[in-house]
């Protein structure tokens, strides 16, 4: 047998073993899962973006266990069983794929993604947009899924020129007496016309924020340790002092 079918099974018996024995697994339900789901999709989501492959191939391995537990849990309340999982994915995958399985297939042909979705019966193109999902990481996905259907700026730079539009619209409402409301609601246009820009430039923006987090993170610790070193509490240094140790932060980084 093919060996990644052998270790699916493995996984397989050893949920069901757990699910009849352990008496945490039996105590499992939907609801207790999802949140430990979500946990480990985040973890998934740090070993991709510190290109960590080993790390990335356990929590890989967590998911796919979580996989296999809904589905026993759904078997035993007569829903579906993993079986109707596999193969309603796979089903999926082949109507989605219309230039690869279809009658006239043509492999150079770009698929329709949200097109073939709407064909399918969704009534709009963002049903398949999750409430839930991070705010950045849902602007960018409706972003995605308006340009699949044709609803897009033609090039960056009419992306470009919205996003300084947006600007300054913030900047015009913060001369404006105090109104958080409408400053808000400003800001959050500027930062949705960020997402749509970064998607003309074929850049995730939830990845290169991610990536500047760390990067302040990296350089902030960086700027406790110098003042660690000189025994002063950040609490005490005034702002020059602390712009100064910023500086240095970013200069340490630099190659020698």
């Amino acid at each position: 047998m093919n060996p990644e079918l052998t270790a699916f099974q493995r996984l397989i018996d050893i949920i069901e073993e757990l699910r009849h024995k352990c008496p945490w697994d039996k105590q499992q339900t939907f609801d207790t899962l999802r949140c430990l789901t979500v946990e480990e999709v985040y973890e998934l989501s740090d070993t991709i973006v510190d290109r960590r492959p080993d790390e990335m191939k356990k929590e890989l391995g967590d998911i796919i266990m979580h996989i296999v537990f809904y589905a026993s849990i759904a078997r035993e309340q007569g829903l579906f069983d993993l079986a109707d999982v596999i193969n309603g994915v796979c089903d999926k995958l082949v109507k989605r794929h219309p230039h690869i399985y279809g009658e006239n297939a043509d492999a150079t042909k770009p698929p329709e993604w949200e097109k073939i979705k709407m064909k399918e019966g969704r009534k709009s193109v963002l049903d398949g947009v999750p409430s839930n999902l991070p705010s950045l990481i849902k602007a960018y996905r409706m972003v995605e899924k308006t340009t699949g259907v044709g609803f897009k700026w033609e090039s960056p730079s009419q992306a470009q020129a919205k996003v300084e539009e947006e600007y300054r619209e913030v900047c015009d409402e913060l001369q404006q007496p105090a109104d958080k409301q409408n400053a808000e609601e400003e800001l959050g246009d500027l930062l949705f016309a960020i997402a749509a820009w970064a998607k003309t430039l074929g850049i995730n923006p939830d990845d290169a924020l991610e990536k500047s987090n760390r990067k302040f993170k990296r350089r902030f610790q960086n700027v406790e340790q110098q003042a660690a070193a000189s025994g002063k509490p950040l609490s005490d240094m005034d702002t020059p002092q602390l712009i100064q140790l910023w500086k240095n932060a970013k200069s340490n980084e630099k190659p020698q």
